[in-house]
């Protein structure tokens, strides 16, 4: 009879215990705050073979070999029903039909929504120019079967590390922040001049020179991604602001992105996976206007991944992690090509052909014209199959007066935001977002989902005029419609994560 009195308060005891779980559930449920953050990283070989054109310059190049391999490198994201993935690609640029094609097949293979996947692209001038194969391709049209081949390859790599960092998800302790390149390797290319005019890549010994154009961004943003119960560093995401173009030549690299992967596996292990997301750099580059010598790629990274190397100790702890995806298509408007400037353009690529010589802006004008057709007009007045080989679309062919771009936004908590743009953006718009930024952290990500806007100055940068402006599809405004945007979501986001902590259970 003793055991009776024990034996009730036993089953209180379980009946609290259920009712206080059942609680918590529901009021975890009515908050909206999901299963606790798992992180995936992965990477897969991308490398184009020996003989296939290579991308960066207004010639044809074919590649002679390959000094190092190029990498996509993704990072996915999973809370709850919420999911997204990050993959970067050692490429000079995503064009729209391949992040459209790769968003398509991975987000069929994983789940997570297509406008939840960002492609981006490191910037390397050392790898391939497939955006005329990758058209030919999907159009079922005729090619060389060895470049098909690559092109199947270059379609299916990316898949496959977002495929892979999604299978490898698990619950990762994150830490967040910035290191500082304290050792000079960004210099901001465009340099204002006497006469009022604004000039690219011009030397400090030019008495006609009086400063440079603008700033550079010395920051680099770092997400660390450690294991939850060892602590072993899995992946390190890293972001900083500086054209990828150190390397030259005719073989494969991945530039100094694989000096800072080299540097923090040296470090932290070989099984790392180091992701470098490129920052706002359209005005930015490695020669220091001041030297006569050229930083090469070796130190570029090296450089960058002692910063990053000595600097983790100070990144912050992520306690509160809850995950939100905001993304937006916003309309840029396109830059005219009129009949006259096509037939122009058609004649001054048909001089080039045959060995004639045309002033370099000339060739850029003449080339952006045809690419602009293309994108307005269907069909296309200056046959662009006969002149392009990047900046053919077929995704786009026809779209109009203006270009659909993406905007995404990935937060987790009140901590970090990775902001993804198109294109190729001037360093004060990056920055511009960065100032006006909730989140402690804010990484900004240039050259994701679509390349065809080429370079995106700020509306002053239209008035000084120069390289970057006569190679830009865009008209004026279009980098402010992005910080616009990007802003945006920035604050949808905050506000979400803002109301969903308030309603956080202790």
């Amino acid at each position: 009879m003793r055991l009776r009195p024990v034996l009730l308060n036993l089953i209180c005891s379980l009946v609290l215990i259920l009712t206080t779980a059942v609680s918590a559930d529901s009021l975890s449920e009515a908050a909206g705050v999901n299963a606790s953050l798992q992180v995936g990283v992965a990477e897969q070989d991308i490398t184009p073979p020996t003989g296939f054109p290579m991308a960066g310059y207004y010639h044809e190049r074919l590649a002679e070999g390959t000094v190092n391999l190029l990498k996509a490198k993704a990072i996915v994201f999973r809370e709850g029903d919420t999911s997204a993935a990050l993959v970067v690609c050692d490429l000079i640029g995503i064009g729209t039909d391949l992040s459209r094609e790769v968003r398509k097949l991975a987000s069929a293979q994983t789940g997570i929504p297509a406008s939840n996947i960002v492609v981006s692209a490191t910037h390397s001038h050392t790898a391939p120019d497939y955006m005329k194969e990758l058209y030919l391709y999907l159009s079922n049209e005729k090619q060389d079967p060895l470049r098909q081949k690559y092109i199947e390859k270059l379609i299916h790599g990316p898949v496959t590390a977002i495929v892979n960092a999604d299978a490898n998800t698990k619950p990762a302790s994150l830490a967040s922040g910035v290191a500082t390149q304290a050792t000079p390797v960004s210099f901001n290319r465009r340099s204002v001049m006497r006469d009022g005019s604004v000039q690219t890549w011009q030397a400090e010994s030019n008495p006609q020179r009086i400063r440079a154009a603008g700033p550079i961004d010395p920051q680099i943003g770092l997400l660390a991604i450690r294991d939850a119960n060892d602590g072993t560093t899995r992946g390190i995401f890293s972001n900083f602001a500086l054209h990828c173009d150190t390397v030259g030549g005719t073989k494969w690299s991945a530039d100094y992105p694989f000096f800072i992967e080299r540097t923090l596996r040296e470090a932290l292990g070989s099984e790392l996976i180091s992701i470098f997301g490129t920052g706002c750099c359209g005005d930015i580059n490695h020669v220091n206007p001041a030297s006569s010598e050229r930083n090469q790629s070796d130190f570029i990274g090296n450089s960058i991944g002692d910063s990053i190397r000595t600097q983790l100790a100070g990144l912050t702890a992520i306690e509160q992690t809850h995950l939100a995806v905001k993304s937006e298509v916003v309309q840029l408007p396109l830059e005219e090509a009129t009949a006259d400037q096509v037939k122009r353009s058609t004649q001054t690529l048909d001089l080039i052909k045959n060995g004639g010589k045309v002033e370099f802006f000339d060739h850029v004008v003449a080339y952006k014209k045809l690419i602009l057709d293309q994108l307005r007009h269907e069909p296309s007045a200056g046959k662009a199959a006969d002149y392009l080989t990047w900046g053919r679309s077929r995704s786009l062919a026809g779209i109009g007066e203006t270009l659909p771009v993406d905007v995404t936004v990935i937060t987790i908590g009140h901590d970090l935001a990775i902001v993804t743009l198109p294109g190729e953006v001037f360093v004060d718009l990056g920055l511009a977002i960065k100032q006006a930024s909730p989140f402690r952290t804010t990484i900004v990500v240039e050259l994701s989902n679509a390349v065809e806007t080429i370079y995106i100055p700020h509306r002053a940068a239209y008035v000084g005029g120069s390289y970057e402006v006569t190679n830009s599809t865009v008209l004026p405004g279009s980098g402010e419609i992005l910080v616009e945007s990007a802003v945006r979501l920035l604050q949808q986001a905050a506000s979400e994560n803002e109301k969903v902590m308030s309603n956080q259970p202790d």
